[in-house]
């Protein structure tokens, strides 16, 4: 069966509790009400969503050889995610995060890259990606083997086979990372950040300034996600369209990049334009801010059709 799309990137283990109000100090016992633990990452999140999307989907990245890898391959494996392209390291564990839940539904993480630093052009299956629409990079920044010019070439390549490309990205404090994510933005058709992130990389505070750094640097477009505010969307040379946000009780933020990027690329693949893509993404991400952990909400289509059609939008201004 032919692979649509695959994500490349990011697989983590997620362990998510909520709500968490303070770190209790020495060994007192903090009591909170849901701990659960997720498939979570720029590339292993967002093929979950686009499987139960109805989305045919494979996944490349590399995890550690340990209870929490197999925990890993065996979920999205039973999500209908082709996992032929996950290899497993004997070097590291798999990558990990903690989070503890804000009442708000913010989430300081706590991580370990592990077995994503082993992720290297070496481990891509090629023949897998030429049988695919839709290549999703995701994770730069917490890629050390493959941010810069690897991750160029890797993307110059999915281009020149036919891809269509998008990109998310987690920024780091290295001085270096706006120059080596530059390289990499001529070969990205959407890029997918949020703002806060994209502003960081960019140098500045202001939107629209932003928009033009990733544009100037040759991205095909930027599709920005602002939390309550909704969501930026500006093809290069054109104008920026803002879409209002869904007006949801919010329990936990963890995976609403992830489930936009799915929602937007299964748009698309259904041959949507790039705004009404943007739609499903943002109805999707909303969804998932509805409860605790990356697969939170999201069930099937017909599922997420029903959420776009009943949850009411938010007013400018609210």
């Amino acid at each position: 069966m032919r692979t649509d799309v695959v994500t490349f990137g990011l697989h983590i283990l997620d362990i998510l509790g909520r709500p968490v109000t303070r770190i209790p100090p020495g060994q007192e016992v903090e009591l909170i009400e849901e701990i659960t633990m997720t498939v979570a990452g720029t590339a292993a999140a967002t093929a979950v969503d686009l499987a139960r999307l109805g989305v045919r989907t494979a996944s490349v990245g590399a995890i550690g050889r340990d209870t929490l890898g197999a925990f890993l391959r065996e979920r999205m494996t039973a999500e209908g995610v082709d996992c032929t392209g996950l290899s497993e390291v004997d070097t590291a564990q798999t990558s990990a995060t903690i989070l503890p839940i804000r009442p708000d539904g913010g989430r300081p993480p706590l991580h370990v890259i592990g077995a994503s630093a082993e992720l290297t052009e070496d481990r891509i299956p090629w023949p897998l990606l030429a049988e695919a629409r839709v290549l999703h990079f995701g994770g730069s920044g917490l890629l050390p083997a493959l941010d810069g010019e690897p991750s160029a070439r890797i993307l110059r390549r999915a281009k020149e086979i036919g891809l269509t490309v998008l990109m998310d990205f987690i920024p780091t404090k290295d001085p270096e990372f706006p120059g080596r994510l530059a390289a990499c933005l001529p070969y990205v058709d959407y890029l997918l950040p949020n703002l806060e992130d994209a502003c960081f990389v960019a140098g500045t505070d202001d939107r629209a300034s932003a928009i033009d750094w990733y544009h100037r640097h040759g991205v095909g477009a930027t599709v920005l996600t602002m939390g309550a505010d909704g969501v930026s969307v500006t093809e290069r040379g054109g104008t920026e369209r803002l879409l209002p946000a869904y007006a949801v009780d919010v329990v936990d933020t963890t995976g609403c990049g992830d489930a936009f990027s799915a929602g937007f690329i299964a748009a698309l693949l259904d041959g949507a334009g790039i705004e009404q893509a943007a739609e499903l993404g943002l109805a999707a991400g909303s969804l998932v801010a509805t409860g605790l952990g990356s697969d939170a909400g999201i069930t099937d289509r017909a599922g997420l059709d029903r959420f776009t059609a009943m949850t009411p939008r938010k007013q400018q201004g609210e």
